[in-house]
């Protein structure tokens, strides 16, 4: 990645987007004066709450914001439901900026409650295609279609980012599919990224499809490495494997092309908690220390996680993890533990 300066736009979203986002500021605030970060945050509106004035939930300036930017740190954001409804403001920018890449961790740590405490794996989804393609449209009054596209272009380039990936953590891929159903498709992803492995000496590749994967993140989740999957596939087993760590309110994600990125909680808005001073900021928080990695800033980084694990073993808990500390106080001390 580039030296130097860092433009990144902030987008604190729908509902208790914005006070997460409140909690997390502290936080790298704290860490750009720690370790000399360059960096420039500017602050753009998109989400639900933009329609009524915009018209749209990403409005222009917002966009220009972004394309001015090197990347973008995402609150969460409402997504309206029903036909006709404006498409995830999430969804366009990925498209925007081709972030193909979804990289969505799960990772045990000390202080949260999972179901082992030696869980360390990583969901790459791809992002760009699958069932979530937008081919999703009416035929008559009684019969609704949606299509899954695959290609081999879009698997190759997943299957070699989760590889890439793979190489710096156990070397061990396992591929997610249902190709005993969808016999085409889901054998073109599966076939590509094998392909793919082949250029890669000394590393595990399995694969199992999306059904066992559902049972065997639940009874063997410490088995796995890297799994990299389909659009809707690695939506569904990237919650699951979240809560298997003990809570969605902790998980972040990336959003990862070429040269562009976008990180955000794995978590929605949860509206009706907002004003409320009381969600999890710790999923944006761990989404922001994967800002720093994806900068180069290793240090910075750990320094980030270092602190959360710290958190999580005091009293600085939200009530999602058995504590009674309010978001912001969260953000502070976590700030406050930057070393």
């Amino acid at each position: 990645m580039k030296a130097g300066s860092w433009k990144v736009a902030v987008l604190p979203g729908d509902g208790t987007g914005p006070e997460i986002i409140g909690a997390v500021m502290p936080v790298i605030d704290s860490v750009n004066k720690k370790f000399k970060i360059d960096m420039k945050l500017t602050f753009g509106d998109a989400g639900l709450n933009c329609i009524k004035r915009h018209g749209t939930n990403l409005p222009d300036k917002t966009v220009e914001l972004l394309k001015a930017s090197d990347c973008v740190l995402k609150g969460p954001m409402t997504t309206p439901e029903g036909v006709g409804s404006e498409t995830s403001a999430a969804v366009k920018i990925r498209k925007m900026f081709d972030l193909y890449a979804n990289v969505r961790p799960a990772k045990s740590m000390r202080g949260i409650r999972a179901l082992r405490d030696d869980i360390d794996l990583v969901i790459v989804r791809e992002n760009s295609e699958g069932m979530y393609s937008g081919l999703d449209f009416a035929l008559d009054k009684e019969t609704a279609v949606s299509i899954m596209v695959i290609t081999k272009k879009a698997s190759e380039r997943i299957g070699r980012f989760a590889f890439e990936l793979a190489k710096k953590r156990k070397r061990h891929v396992t591929i997610v599919h249902k190709g005993n159903i969808l016999k085409t498709s889901n054998a073109l992803l599966k076939e590509s990224i094998e392909r793919i492995g082949k250029g890669y000496k000394g590393f595990q590749v399995d694969d199992a499809h999306v059904d066992a994967m559902a049972q065997w993140l639940i009874k063997n989740p410490e088995k796995y490495d890297v799994i990299v999957t389909e659009n809707l596939f690695g939506d569904i087993l990237s919650d699951e494997a979240a809560a298997v760590v003990g809570g969605i309110g902790t998980s972040p994600s990336a959003n990862i092309g070429d040269d562009y990125a976008m990180f955000e909680p794995v978590h929605g808005s949860a509206p009706k908690y907002a004003g409320q001073d009381k969600m999890n900021p710790i999923g944006t928080i761990m989404a922001a220390k994967m800002m720093y990695e994806w900068m180069g800033e290793a240090n910075a980084a750990s320094s980030i996680e270092n602190a959360v694990k710290k958190s999580v073993r005091s009293k600085f808990r939200t009530y999602d993890l058995g504590g009674r500390s309010k978001c912001s106080e969260v953000g502070r001390y976590i700030a406050g533990s930057i070393k």
